[in-house]
């Protein structure tokens, strides 16, 4: 094996590793759904967002050369992410199932297919692979702002009640794997969406130091702490592109 070749194969396999933890956390959730039979208000957008990341990221890895690292980790999160939303599906309220099924219809059907068709019937070659690239770049992005949210509510309530410390570990683990892994094969779409990624993480399990031996000395928002969670958490796919 050459040289240059041995980080992109360790870089990869930890982050298929750790991403295929992060994507498996939700379990213990959906055992609660299948006793209970009930989503108990569990929000589906999650599941949607991650579906729709791996979808995206699986098309973008399908353009590149020498990939498989990217194909294998978003392939298994698109199976285990459709799985989330069909038992969420089987489970849910007539509203939010409806409301789920629209989301999927519009954001993982129409918007997907919709960039697939255009990128192919108006892009060639290489511009294709950068104009998917910086789709997933953006969108990596955006889904990495979602923290913000929590960490503000963990600076206002002084309570890391809402802010697992083991996800916000594992979560900067992930991306520092996967900018490890971008920054070895030289792609710029999978490197620098973690950069923020990983910042993120450490300001998170900075506040979760900072915060953890504090009281909380505020009234919490009357907020499911579960709901919540779901709501604020990462997927594990922002973390790969």
């Amino acid at each position: 094996m050459a040289p240059h070749h041995l980080p992109v194969l360790v870089f990869g396999l930890l982050g298929n590793v750790v991403s295929f933890l992060v994507y498996l956390s939700p379990l213990p959730t959906f055992y609660t759904v299948l006793k209970r039979k009930s989503t108990e208000g569990f929000q589906s957008i999650p599941y949607s967002v991650a579906l729709f990341s791996a979808m995206l990221t699986l098309y973008y890895a399908t353009l590149k050369q020498n990939a498989l690292m990217l194909i294998t980790i978003n392939s298994i999160g698109c199976v285990i992410e459709a799985i989330y939303l069909i038992i969420y599906l089987i489970y849910a309220t007539n509203t939010s199932r409806i409301y789920t099924l629209k989301l999927v219809g519009i954001f993982n059907t129409s918007s997907y297919v919709l960039i697939v068709v255009l990128t192919n019937r108006l892009l060639e070659g290489d511009m294709r692979m950068h104009v998917v690239g910086w789709i997933c770049a953006i969108f990596s992005v955006c889904v990495f702002a979602a923290p913000l949210s929590i960490m503000r509510l963990v600076i206002r309530t002084k309570s890391v009640e809402y802010m697992p410390f083991s996800l916000s570990f594992f979560l900067t683990l992930c991306a520092l794997c996967w900018l490890g892994y971008g920054l070895a094969v030289q792609d710029f779409y999978i490197a620098s969406p973690n950069i923020l990624g990983f910042l993120f993480g450490v300001a998170q399990m900075i506040l979760y130091l900072i915060y953890k031996k504090k009281k909380n000395e505020q009234i919490l928002p009357e907020t499911n702490s579960k709901e919540l969670a779901l709501k604020e958490a990462p997927t594990p796919n922002q973390l790969n592109v």
